[in-house]
């Protein structure tokens, strides 16, 4: 079976692990359809034991496995989390042990968030620091060594320009969008002074908690570069109430020995550049569901500028 955006059937997956040498029970799988990239499988083998399968949606998408499976070899001794320790890589599957813990978040059939912890818990809060933290003390030119792709500080910045450049050549913006991105852009304060080692996509859908919320295992390591230390919090200064997203920064803080300056301000920039990120990925799959969805995005009123 080739990658595909067509749902495949329980047998086509069995009959697709079975090649790579993994057998399962057919009436064990289900499926994850949130995933832009990989459509996410969860299975049992044939011995009882629980599998995650990941498969492309798009061909495109196995160009980047080599680039992931450096992160998760670079990480893997170096984090006290769990993280997926695949036993097939190949361009048409990835599979691996089911990891501990439950996803903080899940959509319904209708694509709506499902919460499965509470916004303002406080042991969240913490581990959410304490994991960035981790993060952020690795050693970059080991990571770059490791093959994780690295940027400097201003590499951070002329990259969000040419995606900016990108979708607004290619999508009509509102004004108050183009307006919102071009201060961003101009203003030295909103970028970083140092780039860290991020996963780039620390919300609650990757992140697997325990019984007491607390971070167990971390998922979906596609976005993970040497880059903006925000982008590991913007997540939850979306969601968090005020006061604990202030717990998040400080046992960060606790950890680290520094805040990052204007973080928050930081962080409302990036969610507010959000679609321009959607928008290039839209114009990569070419896919027309996407075209659409970052058209109707990229029209929508600038979003509030208080952070």
């Amino acid at each position: 079976m080739t990658a595909t955006s067509r749902a495949p059937s329980p047998a086509e997956v069995t009959a697709l692990a079975a090649g790579h040498g993994l057998e399962l029970d057919p009436a064990s799988v289900s499926f994850n359809e949130a995933g832009l990239d990989y459509r996410v499988a969860f299975a049992s083998g044939r011995d009882g034991s629980p599998w995650v399968l990941r498969l492309p949606r798009r061909p495109d998408v196995a160009a980047k496995l080599s680039e992931e499976a450096a992160i998760l070899s670079f990480l893997k001794p170096r984090l006290t989390v769990a993280v997926p320790d695949w036993k097939i890589q190949s361009a048409d599957l990835i599979a691996y042990p089911l990891l501990p813990g439950t996803p903080g978040l899940t959509l319904d059939q209708e694509g709506q968030p499902v919460w499965h912890y509470d916004t303002g818990s406080e042991h969240y809060a913490t581990s959410l620091g304490h994991l960035i933290a981790a993060l952020h003390t690795q050693d970059t030119v080991a990571a770059a060594a490791a093959g994780v792709h690295t940027r400097s500080p201003q590499q951070v910045r002329d990259s969000w320009s040419d995606n900016v450049a990108l979708a607004q050549d290619n999508f009509t913006v509102s004004p108050g969008l183009s307006l919102r991105w071009s201060r961003w852009l101009d203003d030295d304060a909103l970028w970083p002074e140092r780039t860290v080692l991020t996963h780039g996509e620390l919300y609650p859908a990757h992140l697997l908690l325990g019984a007491d919320d607390g971070i167990e295992s971390v998922l979906d390591w596609t976005t993970a570069a040497v880059d903006d230390p925000a982008l590991d919090f913007m997540f939850q200064h979306m969601s968090a109430p005020p006061a604990v997203y202030a717990l998040t920064v400080s046992a960060y803080r606790d950890v680290m020995g520094r805040e990052e300056p204007r973080l928050a301000d930081r962080c409302a920039a990036l969610m507010a550049a959000s679609p321009v990120g959607y928008a290039c990925y839209a114009l990569q799959t070419g896919e027309p569901e996407h075209l659409d969805a970052a058209t109707t995005l990229l029209l929508a009123d600038s979003p509030s500028e208080s952070g």
